[in-house]
């Protein structure tokens, strides 16, 4: 499976506690704009005392990189991509790795545990390039889905709240902490009790793409966020929280139907 692409960096402004990330640990994170929408989803990975990496499924390692460097001012701090890196993966428990416990170490190729008990898989980063392969890309793409983990193409940056994504599934934002962009919206939208959206796992129509309209009763009451797979195709719809559940839903003219999703991707 070609994988996400890496960063390396010791110190920024993210929207969950890095400083109580230990190492030999990863979690879940997000880089929000000052509104509190959803820059980039990644996974942050504790690989040394001083070491950090920053696991991007969707948006370019530099891109990223280059607006986290607007705020090391004189801090001694090395903010890089890695080409040198590369992740695979398989559709399988890992060896040694379990829940946010990576296995391995900064000189060593890493294993990650990506999944839950009842959708196991296994990621791994190592200096080997992977063989590609459309097909498990695929199947892993239509699992990031099932698992509750929104992929985000450019067009769906900055559309959505960490609460309306469901990132609350994945442990990855706080609400105590403060200091990053966004928090102040975030923090309102937790405490008042005002989210009134969230993710909705759905089986769709053939073509449906990140963008398409979800209507129900003749309105449109959503988006898609997300989509994967082939028979079945799947999506991630944002969607009302309280909602009516007698009318179909609808996609592009067709019924879509939700579906529920698989526990266990959450890691703290």
């Amino acid at each position: 499976m070609d994988g996400p692409d890496a960063v390396a960096f010791a110190h920024a402004q993210f929207c969950n506690d890095v400083a109580a990330l230990p190492p030999g640990r990863w979690q879940w994170n997000a880089w929000l704009t000052a509104k509190g929408r959803v820059v980039a989803l990644f996974a942050l990975l504790r690989t040394g005392e001083q070491a950090l990496r920053l696991l991007l499924p969707d948006m370019e390692a530099e891109e990223l990189a280059q607006a986290l460097r607007r705020y090391v001012f004189r801090r001694k701090v090395a903010i890089t991509p890695r080409p040198d890196l590369h992740a695979s993966g398989r559709l399988a428990a890992p060896l040694r790795a379990q829940g946010p416990v990576l296995d391995g170490t900064e000189e060593d190729d890493l294993e990650l545990d990506f999944g839950g008990p009842a959708l196991p898989r296994s990621l791994y980063l190592s200096r080997r390039p992977a063989d590609a392969d459309a097909a498990q890309a695929e199947a892993w793409a239509a699992a990031d889905l099932r698992l509750g983990l929104p992929r985000l193409p450019a067009a769906q940056r900055e559309q959505w709240t960490p609460q309306q994504l469901s990132l609350e599934r994945l442990a990855a934002y706080s609400v105590r902490k403060g200091c990053y962009p966004g928090q102040e919206i975030v923090a309102r939208t937790h405490f008042l009790g005002k989210a009134k959206r969230g993710l909705v796992l759905l089986r769709v129509p053939a073509g449906t793409v990140p963008g398409a309209e979800v209507a129900q009763a003749g309105a449109t009451v959503g988006t898609v966020v997300s989509a994967a797979g082939h028979d079945p195709r799947l999506a991630l719809a944002v969607l009302p929280l309280e909602r009516d559940t007698s009318a179909p839903l609808q996609v592009d003219g067709a019924e879509a139907v939700p579906e529920p999703f698989v526990e266990g991707l959450a890691r703290a």
